[in-house]
């Protein structure tokens, strides 16, 4: 993966914040200020966002002899950068300081000034405590405790001891629950984070402590005591739990662990001062997209990154890119987080709502627009009759290609997650010997004379199986029956081509041809490879010279460059489920077809069925 620091604008250290002593600690206010101008805001609706994670930091920001300048770096980096990289928020590990004396509490304190607004979270290490949460009143807690994160939006709360603390994150349309627990919780420290995660019961959460994990030399991660109390008493009995962060030992390493309820959680270790620089303020990015269902994680210093003049060993430290340091984790978000926080999935929309002006035809396979739709995986029998909701009766009718069975055409109650109606039809079509199934209008019906020489769209949702099983190249999901040498075509691909057809690849790719009214010649646009296992939405658009395939609303690349204008159609039905070649039908279509739209004007990506507004 390329590298994120050629595109990061670093700032250059400023001056390093001098040690202050006990005594002018215990007069510093607690609250932070804000000394770096932000880069701006991040979007919590984008579903790439990155959660920030800062480990050990006890060899910057000790009296004995330090240099917080790091630490600084790395915060006004994520002020500066948290607009790019839409950091929505940054959680430390513990051991921020080396002794937790007040004069290193107030350098800490300083130093997370250049944190301004920016919300975070903070937990104690046993260099900056000692004992268990229950421990009462300490510099720590006096610099990083509830009042410390107060003016928070994230905030959520605090135990009553102070020492452990929630804050609940928005990123990717969601919201997100961060757990920072003491380095040693106590049964009542527990009993709070249980009633947090009880509170928050539809949350996906994401526990950090500093005593979690260790790691061997090759990064493989196992419990430790106090983590191993932890997964027994709080995350394997919280299937929220899905991410657990820890600092305290090194190497960093990571391991992933089964949960009661059989789902994986993600176990990692992040430490690094060991390292040059005693870890030279490095950061750590958890990058979450939850489009492609990953966590991408890179490690490196801003401030290492920013020197002019770096020397061999700043160079060697500037990024990490160990199997331990850059990594990605798959996780199926919706599904992980079902049985807590089901997908909220759009409600079916009536007809009336997705019939625009201009609309031709409008099918559908649920109870508005096929009678008795009701049993997944009953057979559609030959005859059957989905209404045309338009109302302009180009009504479709189901038909059996050579000798197929019953089983080739059924009804399915899977469906796109945008699409009007939950609803689809399930087509087992093939080669060798041909089989399938078409639904096609009557001879009558106007759709099958109209040529659209002022525009058109005609959309529709399809599926292809996982896994995709047999050889299944060139097989039609719509078309216009007839020939195109009918229409007086002698030009383009072939005469025994179908005037006007959408079809699939042997490689997967969508194939959109079309003969068009004024010229002998057949434009044809082709798509990307279709995913398995996964709805798509295609939309195919004509503004009355030229053609525009979309898959999912975005435009692909190879769209005709020809001009076209109308179809050249010969006065025969509309199918679904498959394209002719010399005038019959061989192999149907294998996979799912979803609600079907014809519109006789070029609609906007806003305005198609896929559009939920």
């Amino acid at each position: 993966m390329d590298t994120k620091l050629s595109r990061r604008s670093l700032l250059r250290a400023a001056a390093a914040v001098p040690v202050l002593s006990a005594a002018s600690a215990a007069t510093a206010a607690a609250a932070p200020s804000i000394t770096e101008a932000s880069g701006g805001l991040p979007d919590g609706t984008d579903p790439r966002f990155t959660i920030a994670v800062l480990p050990d930091t006890q060899y910057l920001l000790d009296e004995g002899g330090s240099d917080p300048e790091p630490v600084r770096a790395t915060l006004r980096h994520l002020v500066r950068e948290r607009k790019r990289d839409n950091i929505v928020f940054m959680t430390q590990l513990g051991d921020v300081t080396e002794h937790g004396t007040e004069a290193e509490m107030l350098a800490a304190r300083r130093a997370f000034e250049a944190a301004g607004s920016m919300p975070y979270s903070v937990l104690a290490g046993n260099h900056d405590v000692s004992g268990d949460d229950q421990r009462g009143d300490t510099p720590y807690l006096r610099t990083f405790g509830p009042r410390r994160f107060a003016r928070m939006e994230t905030y959520g709360g605090s135990s009553p001891d102070g020492y452990n603390s929630y804050h609940v994150v928005r990123g990717g349309g969601r919201e997100w629950l961060v757990l920072a627990l003491d380095w040693r919780v106590s049964d009542a420290g527990l009993a709070w984070a249980q009633g947090v995660l009880d509170e928050h019961d539809t949350l996906p959460a994401i526990l950090t402590t500093h005593d979690l994990v260790w790691a061997e030399d090759d990064g493989q991660a196992h419990l430790s005591d106090n983590g191993q109390r932890l997964w027994d008493r709080l995350i394997t009995t919280n299937d929220q739990i899905f991410l657990a962060l820890g600092g305290h030992y090194w190497p960093s390493g990571r391991t992933m662990l089964t949960n009661d309820a059989g789902h994986a959680v993600h176990l990692h270790i992040t430490n690094y001062q060991d390292r040059y620089y005693g870890g030279a303020g490095m950061l750590r990015y958890y990058s979450f997209d939850l489009s492609r269902g990953v966590i991408d994680v890179e490690t490196f210093s801003p401030w290492l990154g920013a020197k002019p003049d770096p020397t061999p060993l700043e160079n060697e430290h500037v990024e990490l890119s160990g199997d331990v340091d850059r990594f990605t984790v798959e996780i199926d978000f919706d599904e992980r987080f079902a049985a807590f926080a089901p997908p909220v999935v759009p409600a079916p929309r009536p007809p009336s709502a997705v019939m625009p002006r201009g609309t031709v035809a409008y099918w559908r396979f649920d109870e508005a627009g096929l009678a008795g739709a009701a049993t997944d995986g009953a057979p559609v029998a030959p005859g059957t009759v989905v209404r045309d909701l338009s109302g302009n009766g180009n009504h479709l009718t189901s038909v059996l290609l050579h000798d197929s069975a019953p089983a080739a055409l059924t009804w399915s109650a899977e469906h796109h997650d945008d699409q009007p109606a939950h609803a689809s039809l399930r087509f087992d079509g093939g080669k060798g010997p041909d089989r399938g199934a078409v639904l096609h209008t009557g001879p009558h019906a106007p759709v099958n004379g109209m040529t659209f020489e002022s525009g058109y769209t005609i959309e529709t949702f399809v599926k292809l199986p996982e896994p995709f099983q047999g050889d299944h190249s060139w097989m039609g999901i719509l078309s216009w029956e007839g020939r195109a040498g009918d229409a007086g075509k002698s030009g383009g691909w072939s005469e025994d081509d179908a005037p006007c057809s959408l079809n699939v690849t042997g490689e997967r790719f969508l194939q959109f041809v079309v003969y068009p009214v004024p010229i002998d010649d057949d434009p044809t646009s082709w798509s990307h490879a279709l995913p398995v296992g996964r709805w798509t939405h295609i939309a195919i658009v004509n503004d009355g010279r030229y053609t525009t395939l979309y898959v999912d609303g975005s435009k692909i690349a190879r769209n005709a460059a020809t001009v076209s204008r109308g179809i050249s159609t010969v006065g025969k039905p509309f199918a679904l489920g498959g394209t002719q070649g010399a005038g019959t039908f061989g192999q149907g279509f294998y996979g799912w077809i979803g609600d079907t739209r014809i519109v006789s004007r070029a609609l906007r990506p806003d305005q198609f069925l896929l559009a939920t507004r």
